[in-house]
């Protein structure tokens, strides 16, 4: 999913602008494309995986999400999403750090931000943990 933007909107170069938001740099040492990734987790994936380039007075931010990494020999590529709920709120978070667009912002905040979701636990619902036995109570 892409976000254009003029580049007055940011008071700043991109690289800064993604690192404030949250994103820190890689290097494809196969291609050797600069980009910028953001990680939901502990782990490596799922990531926001980002790049950028500038034509003329707009910079244009190019979002996908990296859901894992190659699961079968010889790929070079990843699982990713291009679309999807969590990929359009993070246009819309990194919209709202523009300051550009207020009902954007609000829509954002009455629906709930599916990252928080994602963070309290809406998506891996687990069962409550059971009061603790004591073992002797366990074998019968």
């Amino acid at each position: 999913m892409k976000l254009i933007i003029n580049k007055n909107q940011i008071d700043t170069a991109p690289e800064p602008w993604l690192r404030h938001a949250g994103y820190a740099y890689i290097r494809d040492r196969r291609s050797g494309q600069d980009s910028f990734t953001r990680h939901l987790g502990g782990g490596f994936y799922p990531r926001f995986h980002i790049y950028f380039n500038e034509e003329g007075d707009k910079i244009i931010f190019n979002l996908h999400l990296d859901q894992k990494q190659a699961s079968y020999a010889g790929a070079h590529m990843h699982n990713a999403e291009y679309g999807g709920e969590l990929v359009v709120a993070e246009i819309a978070r990194l919209r709202g750090m523009l300051g550009d667009n207020q009902s954007l912002r609000a829509n954002i905040q009455a629906s709930g931000d599916p990252l928080d979701r994602m963070s309290h636990g809406e998506y891996d619902k687990k069962a409550e943990p059971e009061a603790k036995k004591p073992w002797w109570r366990r074998i019968f």
